[in-house]
This record gives structure tokens, sequence and C-alpha cells, in this order.
């Protein structure tokens, strides 16, 4: 049980490590992953500013992850033209 348990806690911070150096990677290319982007990070895309941006975070937290990147688009006031602007920034990773 115990070996479990260091197992377990072995792999989550794996994980933890990877998604942080996979965000570090898109952040350093431009490239926004908007599963883990904060507000401030969002801001950077194109036509998006602080409402947008807590909007985005707020429908993530709503209705789970992103699926693919143009799901940006069912938040409220991103439309089309803001995910073309951005479709080159957008990741999920």
């Amino acid at each position: 049980m115990i070996k479990m348990k260091k197992t377990l806690a072995v792999f989550s911070i794996f994980a933890l490590l990877m998604m942080f150096s996979l965000n570090v990677y898109a952040q350093e290319n431009g490239k926004v992953n908007i599963n883990t982007a904060t507000v401030q990070e969002l801001v950077q895309l194109k036509g998006v500013g602080a409402q947008y941006a807590q909007r985005i975070v707020e429908f993530r937290e709503a209705n789970g992850p992103f699926q693919k990147p143009e799901d940006i688009m069912k938040v409220q006031g991103v439309g089309q033209k803001t995910w073309e602007m951005n479709k080159e920034l957008i990741v999920l990773e």
C-alpha cells in the first residue's frame, strides 16, 4: 500500500512537471494554452481583453477543458474574427 502511494505521488509530480514544461514551451513560442492559461496570459491573444479572458477561464472551469482550439468560440463574445486572428497562437496541451 505504501509503495503504491509513493508510486502515485511520483507519477503525480511527474505529470505536473510535464504540464508545466509544456506550458512554458508554449509561452516561449508565443503560443497560449487555453486549457491552462491565466487571465494575464490570455490577454496576450489579439482582441482578447481582461473581460474576455476572464470569460474563457470561467467557461473552462464550468465546462472542463477545451477539446479543440476552435472551441474557444463557444465562449460568449469570442467569435470567428477573434479565432481567425489567433488560431496560430492557440494550443491545447
